[in-house]
This record gives structure tokens, sequence and C-alpha cells, in this order.
């Protein structure tokens, strides 16, 4: 069974940063892609960002130039590194992870806990 241990949430005033951190138990590179979503109240959750077994990288229009997503094979983690954050950042953050099944060439989702992350005054 897939694990994925979120870390880093917090309070942060607005011009902060927060780093956050997805363990995933087993090897990391079994993923198609492992990305991070948010949910803020009241609101669908949507893609933050994300980062492919290649090391391709995508990031939804809101966060670009602020967060970067970046993956330690060794630790088998991804990381979200968010930078100049807004009152707009604030959400439940979600680690989620794409793995295909053989021979099937289908795809399961995994997800984290999720991670409170405030930003305010």
């Amino acid at each position: 069974q897939v694990q994925l241990v979120e870390h880093g949430g917090g309070l942060v005033q607005p011009g902060g940063s927060l780093r956050l951190s997805c363990a995933a138990s087993g090897n990391i590179l079994r993923f198609d892609a492992v990305g991070w979503y948010r949910q803020a109240i009241g609101k669908q959750r949507e893609l933050v960002a994300a980062i492919s077994r290649a090391d391709s990288t995508n990031y939804a229009d809101s966060v670009k130039g602020r967060f970067t997503i970046s993956r330690d094979n060794a630790k088998n983690t991804v990381y979200l590194q968010m930078n100049s954050l807004n009152f707009e950042d604030t959400a439940v953050y979600y680690c989620n992870a794409v793995e295909p099944l053989w021979p099937s060439g289908s795809r399961i989702n995994y997800w984290g806990q999720g991670t409170q992350v405030t930003v305010s005054a």
C-alpha cells in the first residue's frame, strides 16, 4: 500500500515562504508523476504543480515564478517551495502520485492526508 506523508504546512504572513514535503513509501520513481493540489474553502481542488518521472514540471499560472517543485530520489520525497505567498494561497495542500499499472496501462492515483497552509497577517 502506497503512503504519501506530507509535512511543512503552517501559518505564514503575506510575502513569506514555506516548503512542503511529500515522502512516499517505496521508490518514488515508480510514479509517472507526483504533484501538489490544493483546495480552498468553497473551491474545487486544483493542480498547483507536478513533476514527472522524466523531471518535466508544470505549474498553475497563479503560482508560476513563485513556487518550485523538486524531487529527491534518494529520499523518495517531493518538495514544493512556496515563496511570495499571498492570501489566495491559503488552502489545504495535497500530495498526489500517479502510478501506472501493467499490463493494463491504466493508472491509479494516491493522495496524502493534506496539510493546511494559511497566509494571514
